[in-house]
């Protein structure tokens, strides 16, 4: 049999044609009111495939406004054109009557969540893929975890969606999690659905095989959605699809389902929690706007407590609901009382018990899978990578991967970037419980403890590599698996990618009982995180280990910590702040006959005491130096050769200027500080600029700002960038100036670095100055001397008032320039700058330095 029945596809799709144009209407106005396809009409009409089936050619003749005779000829000729299917092995009548054209049209979506919020991104995302053409994207997969609103999301969808599937919609639970442990078994779901489509249970054919293709021959050229709801695996999936173009399935897992992405072509969709705001939408929807806007603290508490899971969130609302004379506030409190997951425990309703949820997912763990979840849930970062795991569970790297993989896939973890994961609160607390079995206290202990040396052998690793100037400060750690770290970018992006995890690491070793690895990772990261700019991260790291050293009596470590808070103060222009760190360390220092540590605290605070105008401060750097070369200390003889440089810079004395920084260039490449070399070179190149030989700044200044890029020291390219501005400037370049004084800024707000900020707005204010800008010059220099003034900085409050007095001297009002004058005097000679003494006459030529005094 052939089906062609004497009427051939070209003259059929002629016809169709003729129908169309007699009509007046185009492909596309044809395909929205028949709902077809604009490529499967194109393709009718060619002739290059076969004809539809009944609905779909009733919905072409009344799309077409033909006769009743034109209808049936036009019906006719195209069903012989039909090609044969697959049939029941005993076809009986109820199939006969789907296949004449009269089917039935099931509606078996379960009623929608009346509390779904958001997800408007999600639902764009499934309309998108699914209203592509027939044939594109037949399939999309919701996956995420347990209580994530997948199910709700599909479902709500679907019934937003209904009248693009007018032929109906299948719906059926796979039983992929949850209590009965089994999932569905294909051949049972496919009978569910030959019921709901109108074929008796004694017309059913015997083989599954035939039940599956009674199943798809159906659905064939009908516009149906099937919903596949919590599916266990592909191979659960796979047999339930309908295999036609015209129609759609929806599946949700907490599994990815990979195979059906790779295999049948299925459209991936991972859910996440919900963001705050759709949070609030959800409660406000089941308590009501007004109650939720009356607290918007206790609202945020209730999100926090069921961190934003779309069922633990149903929960809270639904006791909230039930207590209205509670406020939110006190069912927060209450919510506070029960630890951990008590408080979304439900002993009536296993659906609405959270940790019931995340029980139906853990069980199908296999074991090494299910170690990896417990021991990944006592990470305290926010993200892990494998050698973390590895380190917690005291496996391999390569044994951590897959599990970590497999635990993705079954919704138990959430991508956090490229072989990196994260874990959800709720789902953490479920962890943590869980490690109370088989893992006890003393195994937990051992977990952390192979974590933390993890942290810290890699962190060690890392600096010595990014910093090998500072190599001889790292400390003494044990071996640990991890990634290879062989060159400066590998370090520099292990660092910044586990930098939040290496705060939290700090944090939690402190408070519970390792203090040894926490004073050890602040001495490691010490210049990663100064260099970096990573002030917030700095603070609490070292004063965590400072707190630590005070615990144990470490007179030395306490020391360290307060010379790294300081050099942070310092960093920000806190100068008072830092002086005074500097002067706890020094004599603990000493007490602790550590020479190397007094050499660098002295050289901090003879430079903040230079900055603040004090007589010693010189005094203190030489004392330093004398220290550094006594004990053959390159490194540090270097920083202070530098720093002496910038302040014989800001006196005017040139030519010693230039000398120190040659010679700290020079030992900086020996020792392969980059950083100190660049500072150097800056300093280097702002003398150049005030000897009036732009070229020659101009060259030293670009090769400290490819130093500075190189180690994503953005302080110290700011500094460089605003001294590059005014060398533009000098060159009569001010759009280039501008430009670089911009970039500078940009930089000083990513890092919050107030210090140099001041710098670059007087900067700024120069340029606006010579090019006749006077209000912007005044507002730059107004916004650098309330920046100078903060941080009791003389020389750049000398400067910002330097520049307001010439932009009221060219204004017009020689008073008020007079007045800022004095000021700026006052300034300059309080910083021992060579502009104070013609400040009065002349204009004075001033730029931003480079801080090379801060030593570790």
């Amino acid at each position: 049999m052939t089906g062609d029945g004497g009427s051939d596809p070209a003259e059929l799709g002629g016809r169709l044609r003729a129908y169309r144009r007699s009509a007046g209407i185009s492909q596309q106005e044809l395909a929205e009111r028949s709902g077809l396809t604009v490529r499967m009409i194109s393709n009718l009409e060619s002739g290059r495939t076969r004809w539809p089936f009944p609905n779909s050619l009733r919905r072409l003749a009344d799309a077409l406004g033909l006769s009743e005779q034109a209808r049936a000829e036009f019906i006719g000729a195209a069903r012989r054109r039909l090609r044969p299917v697959a049939t029941p092995s005993r076809p009986g009548p109820a199939a006969a009557g789907v296949r004449a054209g009269n089917p039935v049209v099931p509606r078996q979506l379960p009623a929608p969540s009346p509390a779904f919020a958001g997800r408007r991104a999600q639902l764009a995302a499934l309309s998108q893929v699914l209203d592509e053409p027939d044939g594109t994207a037949a399939v999309v997969t919701v996956s995420g975890a347990a209580g994530i609103g997948k199910t709700a999301l599909a479902v709500y969808w679907a019934h937003q969606a209904t009248g693009r599937f007018p032929d109906g919609q299948l719906f059926a639970d796979l039983c992929g999690f949850g209590p009965a442990r089994e999932p569905a078994p294909p051949a049972t779901i496919v009978r569910m659905f030959l019921d709901a489509l109108g074929i008796p249970a004694d017309q059913v054919p015997v083989a599954e095989e035939a039940q599956f293709g009674l199943y798809r021959s159906l659905l064939a050229d009908r516009r149906m959605l099937v919903v596949l709801d919590n599916a266990h695996d592909a191979a659960q999936v796979r047999p339930l699809l309908p295999g036609w173009p015209s129609c759609r399935a929806i599946v949700t897992s907490r599994n990815q389902l990979t195979g059906l992405t790779a295999i049948d072509a299925a459209r991936p969709l991972a859910l996440d929690v919900l963001s705050d705001a759709e949070g609030r939408h959800l409660l406000g929807h089941r308590l009501g706007a007004a109650r939720v806007a009356a607290e918007p603290d206790a609202v945020t508490d209730l999100l926090r407590a069921g961190a934003c899971l779309p069922l633990a969130l149903g929960i809270i609302a639904a006791r909230a609901a039930t207590r209205p004379d509670l406020t939110l506030a006190e069912v927060a409190a209450d919510l506070d009382t029960h630890p951990g997951l008590d408080a979304f425990a439900d002993d009536s309703d296993s659906a609405a018990d959270v940790r019931a949820a995340f029980s139906w997912s853990y069980r199908q763990l296999p074991d090494g899978a299910a170690r990896a979840f417990r021991l990944a849930a006592l990470h305290p970062g926010a993200d892990f990578d494998r050698y973390a795991v590895a380190a917690l569970a005291g496996t391999t790297p390569a044994q951590a991967g897959p599990r970590l993989d497999a635990l993705a896939r079954e919704g138990m973890l959430q991508s956090a970037g490229p072989g990196r994961y994260r874990m959800h609160d709720l789902l953490r607390g479920y962890g943590y419980e869980l490690t109370a079995g088989p893992e006890g206290p003393d195994e937990r202990r051992a977990a952390l403890t192979g974590l933390f040396d993890y942290y810290l052998h890699t962190a060690v690793l890392a600096v010595r590599a990014a910093f090998p100037a500072d190599r001889g400060r790292m400390p003494a750690v044990a071996s640990v698996p991890g990634p290879a770290i062989t060159s400066e970018t590998a370090a520099l992006a292990w660092l910044d990618a586990e930098r939040v995890s290496l705060v939290a690491v700090a944090r939690h070793a402190a408070g519970h009982g390792w203090p040894g690895h926490v004073i050890r990772l602040s001495a490691a990261l010490f210049p990663y995180l100064e260099t970096g700019g990573h002030y917030p991260d700095a603070l609490v790291i070292h004063g965590h280990a400072g707190r630590a050293a005070r615990h144990l009596g470490d007179r030395a470590a306490e020391a360290n910590a307060s010379n790294y808070l300081g050099v942070m103060d310092m960093r920000q222009g806190r100068w008072d702040r830092a002086s005074a760190h500097f002067e706890r360390a020094w004599p603990a220092y000493r007490a602790a006959g550590d020479q190397a540590g007094e050499a660098r605290v002295l050289a901090n605070l003879g430079f903040v005491g230079s900055v603040l105008g004090r007589d010693d401060g010189i005094g203190q750097m030489q004392r330093a130096l004398g220290l550094f070369r006594d004990l053959g200390d390159r490194s540090g003889e270097a920083r202070v050769l530098a720093s002496l440089g910038f302040l014989h810079l800001r006196q005017g004395r040139y030519a010693e200027a230039a000398d120190h920084l040659e010679q700290s260039a020079v030992l900086c490449q020996g020792t392969g500080d980059k950083g100190g070399e660049g500072r150097a070179l800056g300093n280097l190149g702002e003398v150049e600029r005030r000897r009036g030989d732009h070229p020659a700044a101009e060259r030293h200044l670009l090769r400290a700002i490819s130093l500075f890029r190189e180690l994503g020291d953005k302080i110290s390219e700011a500094d460089t960038l605003a001294s590059l501005g005014l060398v533009a400037l000098g060159q009569d370049r001010p759009g280039p100036a501008e430009a670089h004084l911009r970039q500078a800024l940009e930089l000083c707000h990513q890092t919050g670095d107030l210090s140099s900020e001041t710098a670059v707005r007087n900067g700024l204010g120069e340029v606006f100055l010579a090019t006749g800008r006077l209000a912007e010059a005044r507002a730059e220099y107004t916004a650098a001397l309330d920046l100078a003034t903060t941080g009791r900085e003389p020389y750049d409050q000398g400067r910002a008032h330097d520049g307001l007095a010439r932009t009221h001297q060219a204004s017009g009002d020689p008073a008020r320039a007079r007045r800022h004058w004095q000021d700026a005097l006052a300034g300059y000679e309080a910083a021992g700058a060579v502009e104070a003494d013609p400040v009065r006459t002349r204009l004075g030529k001033d730029a931003p330095g480079q801080m090379d005094a801060i030593l570790p």
